[in-house]
Parts: structure tokens; C-alpha cells; sequence
């Protein structure tokens, strides 16, 4: 019996060792390479990197008709930013390009601007018009001469300029609707805060503010209670009915173009009651609009230029080159 057990093992052994040769040969053979599956975030990138989730549905056919299906808000138009006018009587004298220079570098830094400049002379002169030509400024260049006899100490000053300039306005928008716009008398010698004309773009009828360094004070103001203007802080004539300079208002287009009579006086006006003068053709202190945080932040000063000292200046040209100032 062991005998033929035996047999039957040394018969099969041969075989058994060569499928054992056959399993190691195959095992260690190279593993094929993996073929790379597609893989589907549930995020997807955002701005920056930011993961955002995915909506389900993907952007297949039913997500666009989902999307078409719903109402797409639409934006409103911006309104129309108001255009500031601003109003610049000017006249021949030694600082006269010195201050247009201060000034204009101020506008060029306020949006929708412009600025209308009259000049105190028969004709333009070529210093005003050279200037205005490289300023790179939205701009109207007039000019009107006072009369002679208006020119005396303690009359008002740029009476018939400020005029003109308010006629250009009314000619210029008596054939179509009036876009929305500010009027603002800018004297040259003035020093302007560039939030000033952020103030006055929303002025409605007519706004004030504060003035620094005028009527012999540190500064002139509307007096203001519960947002309604109620008086003057003032160191000269306070019983103005608006005790107010020239700096500190501004009036809307709209209220220029429905008043084509309101103008500045010469017959009747005293000195240092223009303002007063021209302002009670069109409004009320009831109706004033008081700006620069209730009239409390001064945005504009009535600096003036120094006194210039021309004492060594020859009676006759001497030099070789002829240099504009």
C-alpha cells in the first residue's frame, strides 16, 4: 500500500514543481500601467483659488433651460452726474497767472466740470486765452469791461461778469431741457477744498457752507438748528438778510433757468450786499440747504495772493527775452 503511494507521489512531483516554476515567473513580472480615470471634484475653483461648490445637473442642456426660464434682474441706469458750473471773474495784474494756475489745478481734479472764465476787458487777452488753451479743461472764455465809473474804491467788483457768465448759462439751455447741474461764483483768489464740490453737487435749490479767513475773522458761517439755517456768525453787518460771501453757495441750474431775471445789481446795491441782493431774487434762508456737516467744516478760504513787490522793476523792458508771468 505505502509502495504505491509512493509511486503515485515521484509520478505527479514533476509536474507539481513545474506549476510552482509558472507562478513564480508570472508574479514577477511588471505590473501594467494604470490607465488614469476621470475624477470629478464636487468644488470648483473660484477667484483666487476659492473652492466652490458645483450645482447639481451640471451645465447641461436642463440647467440652461432652467436658467432661461428665470427673470434676469436688470440694472438701473446710473443717473447723470450734475455738472458744476463754475463762474471765474478775472482781471489783469501781476499774480493773474499765478492764481488762474492754482485754480485750474484744482478743477482738473473734479469730475464734470465747467469752467465758464470772464474776463474784465474789451477783448480777450492772449495771457487768458494761451492759458485756457493748455489748461485741458472743459471751459468758456468771455469777456465784458466794467465801465469806468464803477471802478472806484467800495463799489462791488465783477458785477458785469458774473452777469455774463450767467446769460452764457441761460443762452446756452434756453433750446433744450436742462441737465442737472451746480452754479458756483469760483473767484480766483480763493483756496478750494476738493470735498467742497462734493458738497454742492447735491445741492437742490441753493446750499452754504462756511468761508475761512474772511470779514475779518478766522471764518463766517450760517448759523444752523434741527438742519435749517437761523442766522449769521459774522463780523461785519449781520443784519444782511443773507450775510453770506460770495464762496459760500451754490445755486442749481434749474433755479438759474426759472429765474431769468435774477442778476447781479449795480443800481441800488451797496457795498458788500450783492450777495444778499441776488440770492433774495431766488430763495429764502428758510429754503437754504446747509452743507459741510451743518456748517460746521470750513471747505473753502478767501486767501488772496500776497501783495506783490515790484519795486526794482525797470519802467522799460530791459531784458534780451520776453517771459510771460
Amino acid at each position: 500500500m505505502k509502495s504505491m503511494l509512493f509511486s503515485r507521489f515521484f509520478i505527479l512531483l514533476p509536474w507539481i514543481l513545474i506549476v510552482i516554476i509558472m507562478l513564480d515567473v508570472d508574479t514577477r513580472r511588471p505590473a501594467p500601467p494604470l490607465t488614469p480615470r476621470s475624477y470629478f471634484s464636487p468644488y470648483a475653483l473660484g477667484r483666487r483659488g476659492a473652492r466652490l461648490p458645483l450645482r447639481r445637473g451640471g451645465p447641461g442642456r436642463g440647467s440652461e433651460k432652467r436658467n432661461e426660464s428665470r427673470p434676469q434682474p436688470q440694472r438701473q441706469p446710473e443717473p447723470p452726474l450734475p455738472t458744476i458750473y463754475a463762474i471765474t471773474p478775472t482781471y489783469s495784474r501781476p499774480v493773474q497767472k499765478a492764481e488762474l494756475t492754482r485754480l485750474a489745478n484744482t478743477f482738473r481734479q473734479v469730475a464734470q466740470l465747467h469752467w465758464i472764465l470772464v474776463e474784465d476787458a474789451a477783448t480777450r487777452s492772449e495771457l487768458v486765452s494761451r492759458f485756457l488753451a493748455r489748461a485741458g479743461l472743459p471751459s468758456t472764455h468771455l469777456h465784458v469791461p466794467t465801465p469806468r465809473r464803477y471802478k472806484r474804491p467800495g463799489l462791488p467788483r465783477a458785477t458785469e461778469q458774473r452777469n455774463a457768465g450767467l446769460a452764457w448759462l441761460r443762452q446756452r439751455h434756453q433750446h433744450q431741457h436742462a441737465q442737472p447741474g451746480v452754479l458756483f461764483f469760483a473767484d480766483d483768489d480763493n483756496t478750494y477744498s476738493l470735498e467742497l464740490f462734493q458738497e454742492m453737487r447735491t445741492t437742490r435749490k441753493v446750499s452754504v457752507w462756511p468761508v475761512g479767513l474772511v470779514g475779518g475773522r478766522r471764518y463766517e458761517r450760517p448759523l444752523v438748528e434741527n438742519g435749517k439755517v437761523v442766522g449769521w456768525y459774522t463780523g461785519w453787518r449781520a443784519d444782511r438778510p443773507f450775510a453770506i460771501d460770495m464762496a459760500g453757495f451754490a445755486v442749481s441750474l434749474q433755479v438759474i433757468l426759472s429765474n431769468p431775471k435774477a442778476v447781479f445789481k449795480r443800481r441800488g446795491s451797496q457795498p458788500g450786499m450783492q450777495e444778499s441782493d441776488f440770492l433774495k431774487q431766488i430763495t429764502t434762508v428758510e429754503e437754504l440747504e446747509p452743507k459741510a456737516n451743518n456748517c460746521t467744516k470750513v471747505l473753502v478760504w478767501h486767501t488772496r495772493t500776497e501783495k506783490v513787490n515790484l519795486a526794482n522793476e525797470p519802467k522799460h523792458h530791459l531784458d534780451t527775452v520776453r517771459i510771460e508771468v
